[in-house]
C-alpha cells in the first residue's frame, strides 16, 4: 500500500500538470495533509522536538498524528501533553495530535515521516567522550563528531540506528527518515548500510549559520540593509561539521570578493555579530577567526561553527590547550554545562505542559517543514543535507556519507553534483570521509577495537600510541554498558 506522501504526490500530479493555482494545489493537498503520521524517535527530547512542534504548529494546512517514542517515556509524556496544548491554541493553524508509543514498532506503524534526534548514552557517557582525552592533552570542543569522542559516540550510535533502520524497513518501508542525531554521517551511513531500500537524509544547521554570516557580509559590504539567509546562495561540498562553501553570491552577485574583505577586517578581533550575544556568552557561538583562518589558508569559505571546524584540524592548529581556543575565539563545550542546561529544560518541558509558561508559536528558521511539504508536492527547493556519495563529490569514497545541496520535490531528494573540493583541502577531508568504514565495519562486527585506528589516526590525537592505547581502553569501560555484545 503506498504511504500518504505517495498518495499525495500522486493526487497533486493532475493539479500541478493543469498549472492550477497555489491556492488550489494547498487545498487538494490539505486533504491528504491532515492523514499525516509523524514518527519521532526520541520524542522526549528537550529542543528538537519542541522545535518541530513550534514549526508545524506555524504551517497552516499541515496536520495530522505525531507519535513520540522515547526510552524514557515519562520525557514522551511531558511532550505529548506541550504538543497537544499547543495544538488545542486558536493561533496555532496547524492541528496535530500527539500520542507515545509504547515501543518503537508502534511508533513507526504506517508512518509517513520518521525524525530521529536520540541521546546515544547519558551525560556519564558523553563526559568520557569529551573529557578523558583531557588527560593526555587531547582537547575537543564538541567530541559527538570527529575525534576520540567522536570514535566513542560512534560505537555507541550504530547499533541503535541498526535497530531503527530494520524497525523502519519492517513497519513503514515507504517513510521518509529525517535524521538530527550526530555523528550525522555515521548515522545516516548505518541507515542505508542496514536497509539499501531506505529514503533517508540527515539535516544539520551549521550551514544555515554561515549564510546567516553572509548575509551580514552583504549588509556590511554592499549595503544591503535588508539581506537575509534566504537571499544567499551557495554550493556546500564537504562531511558534516568540515563542509566547505566554493561558491557564493547575493541576489546573483558573487560574495567572494566582500568575503575576503570581510576577513581582513575583523580577522585579528573577530566578528561578533552572532545570534547569542557574542562568544563568551554562549557555548555555541563563535569570534568566527577559526572560519576567518581556514579562508586565509586555504580560499574557500568553510561552513560550519568554529568549535565544529576546530576538531577536523590537527591538534595544535586550534585546540592545543583552553588558552588557544580561547585566543581563537570559541568555546570548549564542558559536559557539566549540558548537565545544567538539561536541567533547566526539564523545568522548563514542566511549565509548559502545565500550562505555566506559554508556548512560543513561530518559524525556528530550521527547514524540516519546508522538507516536508517539497516531498508532498508542495513546490520544491534547494538546500544542504547529508546523503551517501553517488558521485556528488568527486575524490571522497563512494558510499561515504557527503554533505551537499540537494533538490527537493515530490517523493524525491536528489543531490547536487558539487565538484571537487581543492586538492589542499581534499587532503584534510579525506581521512575523515575513510574513517566512516573502520568506524562503520568495527561496529558491525562489534570489535570496538578494530575502531582504534581511526581514533589513533585522528589529527586531533597526538599522544604516543601505547597512551593512545591505553585511553581508547579507560574509554571503552567508561560507555561498556552501551555496547551490548561488543568484543571489548
Amino acid at each position: 500500500m503506498q504511504n500518504n506522501i505517495s498518495r499525495a504526490v500522486n493526487t497533486n500530479s493532475a493539479v500541478n500538470n493543469s498549472r492550477a493555482s497555489n491556492e488550489g494545489r494547498t487545498a487538494n493537498a490539505g486533504r491528504v495533509l491532515a492523514e499525516l503520521k509523524i514518527a519521532y524517535i526520541g520524542g522526549g527530547s528537550l529542543g528538537w522536538a519542541w522545535t518541530l512542534m513550534g514549526d508545524l504548529a506555524s504551517e497552516a494546512g499541515l496536520g495530522g498524528k505525531v507519535s513520540l517514542y522515547d526510552i524514557e517515556r515519562p520525557a514522551a509524556e511531558t511532550n505529548a501533553r506541550i504538543g497537544n496544548a499547543l495544538t488545542a491554541r486558536p493561533d496555532a493553524p496547524g492541528k496535530w495530535v500527539y500520542e507515545v508509543a509504547g515501543d518503537l514498532a508502534s511508533a513507526l506503524e504506517g508512518a509517513d515521516l520518521v525524525v530521529a534526534s536520540i541521546l546515544p548514552g547519558t551525560f556519564d557517557e558523553m563526559a568520557s567522550d569529551v573529557h578523558a582525552p583531557e588527560s593526555l592533552g587531547v582537547w575537543q570542543a564538541v567530541g559527538d563528531t570527529t575525534g576520540p569522542g567522536g570514535v566513542l559516540r560512534a560505537l555507541r550510535t550504530i547499533p541503535m540506528y541498526e535497530v531503527i533502520a530494520e524497525a523502519v524497513r519492517d513497519n513503514c518501508p515507504k517513510a521518509w527518515v529525517i535524521n538530527y542525531t550526530n555523528p550525522m554521517a555515521l548515522c545516516v551511513r548505518t541507515l542505508y548500510a542496514t536497509f539499501p531500500g531506505i529514503k533517508a537524509f540527515g539535516c544539520c544547521h551549521e550551514v544555515f549559520g554561515t549564510r546567516r554570516l553572509l548575509a551580514q557580509v552583504a549588509a556590511a559590504k554592499l549595503g544591503k540593509s535588508d539581506a537575509s539567509m534566504d537571499d544567499v546562495e551557495v554550493n556546500v561540498l564537504g562531511v558534516n561539521h568540515f563542509t566547505w562553501l566554493d561558491a557564493a553570491s547575493f541576489r546573483g552577485a558573487d560574495l567572494f570578493p566582500a568575503y575576503r574583505d570581510f576577513v581582513e577586517e575583523h580577522f585579528e578581533e573577530g566578528f561578533e555579530g552572532t545570534e547569542h550575544g557574542g562568544w563568551l556568552n554562549s557555548h555555541f557561538d563563535s569570534g568566527e577567526r577559526v572560519k576567518f583562518d581556514l579562508f586565509r589558508r586555504y580560499g574557500l569559505i568553510a561552513a560550519a561553527g568554529d568549535r565544529h571546524l576546530a576538531e577536523f584540524m590537527p591538534g595544535s592548529f586550534y585546540l592545543a590547550d583552553p588558552e588557544t581556543a580561547k585566543s581563537w575565539k570559541f568555546s570548549l563545550t564542558p559536559v557539566s554545562w549540558r548537565v545544567q542546561n538539561a536541567n533547566t529544560l526539564r523545568a522548563k518541558a514542566a511549565r509548559l505542559a502545565s500550562g505555566k509558561e506559554s508556548f512560543q508559536i513561530g518559524q525556528s528558521g530550521e527547514e524540516g517543514v519546508r522538507q516536508i511539504k517539497a516531498l508532498l508536492g508542495l513546490g520544491s527547493f534547494v538546500t544542504n543535507v547529508n546523503l551517501p556519495n553517488q558521485g556528488q563529490i568527486a575524490g571522497l569514497p563512494e558510499g561515504a556519507v557527503v554533505e551537499t545541496n540537494a533538490y527537493f520535490s515530490a517523493d524525491s531528494v536528489r543531490p547536487v553534483q558539487a565538484g571537487r573540493l581543492p586538492p589542499a583541502i581534499e587532503a584534510l577531508m579525506a581521512p575523515h570521509a575513510l574513517a566512516q568504514e573502520t568506524i562503520l565495519r568495527a561496529a558491525f562486527a562489534r570489535d570496538a577495537w578494530a575502531a582504534f585506528p581511526a581514533f589513533l589516526a585522528d589529527p586531533l590525537m597526538r599522544a604516543r600510541p601505547a597512551d593512545a592505547e591505553a585511553l581508547y581502553a579507560r574509554m571503552l569501560e567508561a560507555t561498556k554498558a552501551f555496547l551490548p555484545g561488543y568484543t571489548l
